[in-house]
């Protein structure tokens, strides 16, 4: 059964454009050897990371899209831990992303606008007894 992944991978800063462009492209045959499709591959440059990795600080983040099937995935999953310029790796199944998004749309289309129908006019404030009325509330209970 196919699935849409998403594989993110930072490659060590200090590589050289035509490396990473060999690399995706090893990628991308591996992908596509074992029955997969690469839909996207998206250079983001390169970006500063949040901790040292494998002590570099910054690096070139790479996201590719693909679809496969699990066995294909768990390969390239291996050839990212085994290429020495890759410093770090993710991959996120989006097929159940996209349903758990499409289900909020559904129930947020559902959902009537409050904001639509908020009346026109703010009701106004209670009016305040005069000073000497109020006095004579209180003490009128006392007496009694």
């Amino acid at each position: 059964m196919s699935r849409l992944y998403e594989v993110m991978f930072i490659v060590r800063p200090d590589a050289v454009d035509e490396d990473v462009d060999k690399l995706i492209a090893g990628f991308t045959t591996s992908v596509t050897n074992g029955g997969g499709v690469v839909k996207n591959v998206e250079k983001m440059g390169r970006r500063k990371l949040a901790y040292l990795v494998r002590k570099f600080n910054d690096g070139n983040y790479i996201l590719m899209t693909i679809e496969a099937a699990g066995p294909v995935v768990l390969e390239l999953e291996r050839r990212l831990r085994v290429s020495e310029p890759v410093i770090k790796f993710i991959t996120v199944r989006m097929d159940e992303e996209e349903k758990r998004l499409a289900k909020i749309k559904a129930i947020r289309g559902t959902r009537r606008k409050v904001s639509a129908e908020a009346p026109a006019a703010p009701p106004a404030p209670a009016a305040h007894p005069p000073a000497a009325e109020t006095a004579a509330a209180e003490a009128a209970p006392a007496s009694a």
